[in-house]
């Protein structure tokens, strides 16, 4: 049935692999609210931990787990270390992952900061 579909192509494996690391890096909720606070801007290990209800050695080990699979980058200052989201393609999974969370809840909550018109979008 597939083959006559004249575009239809499957990933490669790598492709594949690559695609499942990133979703199993999204699949601990504390770095859902790492990631999700990076969208807001560039912040520290101290505030993160802050804002994810962590505390900061557990943050440190989730952004260094995000940061080997490229879905966050790190900006040193001094003996500081600013965390932000790799790009705008992560950005959107993550909002899209929401969205659908979302969608399952039913409850009718907006994400922050979107209204149901523009998290379609």
């Amino acid at each position: 049935m597939h083959t006559s579909l004249a575009d239809f192509e499957m990933p490669n494996e790598e492709q594949v692999h690559l695609a499942a690391e990133t979703f199993r890096m999204l699949g601990d909720p504390t770095r859902i609210r790492v990631l999700w606070a990076l969208l807001q801007g560039e912040s520290s290990v101290a505030c993160l931990a802050e804002l994810a209800g962590a505390a900061p050695t557990a943050v440190s080990q989730h952004l260094a787990k995000l940061r080997l699979a490229g879905l966050v980058k790190g900006r040193r200052e001094g003996t500081f270390v600013y965390y932000s989201a790799a790009d705008e393609h992560v950005a959107r999974l993550l909002r899209q992952a929401l969205f659908h969370a979302d969608r399952l809840d039913h409850d009718g909550d907006d994400l922050p900061g979107e209204t149901t018109a523009t998290a379609s979008s």
